[in-house]
């Protein structure tokens, strides 16, 4: 599983890709210089309980430690895998 970052101005993804068929996306907004606010996940129902989602949620938070930013995980999947996972809490707004 491969993930990308594309971003267009104040909003961006992760797109999570097995060879060429895209499995999922995370979309965000920027919210000020510091911050990203995680808005929605979608993944294709064909990887649905292969862990796409919390790959592209992992992808993101290693964006924010990279960068020195914080998430605000307003996405309802997102926020589940920061609220069951404590060693990602340390990126959160």
């Amino acid at each position: 599983m491969e993930v990308t970052q594309v971003e267009s101005g104040a909003k961006g993804a992760f797109e999570a890709f097995e060879g060429e068929t895209k499995a999922g996306e995370i979309t965000y907004t920027w919210a000020g210089d510091d911050k990203i606010i995680i808005d929605h996940t979608d993944v294709d129902p064909e990887f649905s309980g292969k862990g796409v989602g919390k790959i592209m949620v992992l992808a993101a938070v290693d964006f924010a430690r990279e960068k020195g930013i914080r998430i605000m995980p307003l996405c309802p999947f997102a926020k589940s895998v920061f609220d069951k996972n404590e060693d990602l809490k340390d990126v959160l707004f």
